[in-house]
């Protein structure tokens, strides 16, 4: 709203594209963000969009510059999980658990603590320490049975968590649970589960038309041994038979009629 109308449409169609593509096309929802930013760098929500297409692409330390300029800009807390996350990305683990001691937490929306918890679960990860990101992931929210837009990924982790720990049947527990609430398959949980239990999937996607073309060439090589017998009993017939590994092996070109011919005759 603070720009001229011409200027705050095409800045919003990139930013459009950039919602568009950063699941998809990273690579492509970074570039549309690029122009947003050149057209509009003072505008926190553009400097937001193009810290998150930044992460997308793995550019950590450009994302968690301009998600710290839209954070100067609006005075807003929201995306101080995500900035912890970019320290870890830049391999600088401590720096995140730092930042998950910062009074900033305190003033985050429940899903925003959870998503810092995360984060620091994942730094102590980061840092060999398995037991403590377990411990750090054992909150009410992981406790409750209800179910929120963030606990199949809390569930998740802490079965990850598990796993990594040789604690296999709690691993597995935790991933049934993570199943439950996770209807929108966000999770890989089931893959999990089933590898767990030593389940193999086969592909159910195999062209039919492959299995079908497998069993032409089984009715072709059938065709083809009967036409061998066939040719071996008229060569019987007519009291010859050829062997091919002869020098002198001339094929027959005699007719299957005339092979009966004479053998009536004989």
């Amino acid at each position: 709203m603070s720009l001229p109308k011409g200027l705050a449409e095409e800045v919003s169609k990139n930013l459009v594209m950039v919602a568009r593509l950063i699941d998809e096309e990273p690579e492509q929802a970074y570039a549309y963000s690029r122009i947003a930013l050149r057209l509009a760098s003072r505008v926190a929500a553009v400097r937001e969009a193009a810290g998150f297409a930044a992460y997308a692409t793995q550019k950590y330390s450009e994302a968690l510059a301009e998600f710290r300029a839209a954070k100067r800009m609006t005075g807003s807390v929201e995306l101080w999980p995500v900035m912890a996350d970019c320290e870890r990305g830049l391999g600088r683990p401590e720096r995140a658990l730092a930042m998950a001691g910062e009074p900033e937490v305190q003033k985050l929306d429940k899903a925003g603590q959870v998503e810092m918890r995360l984060v620091a679960a994942g730094a102590r990860r980061d840092q060999g320490q398995l037991e403590a990101a377990i411990v750090t992931l054992q909150s009410p929210e992981l406790a409750s049975n209800s179910v929120q837009p963030w606990t199949a990924r809390l569930r998740y982790a802490y079965a990850d968590a598990l796993l990594a720990a040789g604690r296999e049947d709690e691993a597995r527990e935790w991933f049934g649970k993570t199943l439950e609430a996770d209807k929108d398959g966000a999770t890989d949980a089931s893959d999990r589960l089933a590898e767990l239990d030593g389940v193999e999937f086969v592909d159910a996607s195999v062209d039919l038309a492959d299995l079908t073309e497998v069993e032409d060439e089984d009715d072709d090589e059938d065709d083809e041994d009967a036409a061998e017998i066939a040719a071996a009993e008229r060569a019987s017939d007519v009291a010859e038979y050829y062997d091919e590994d002869d020098e002198e092996y001339e094929p027959l070109e005699q007719s299957e009629a005339e092979a009966d011919a004479e053998g009536d005759k004989a």
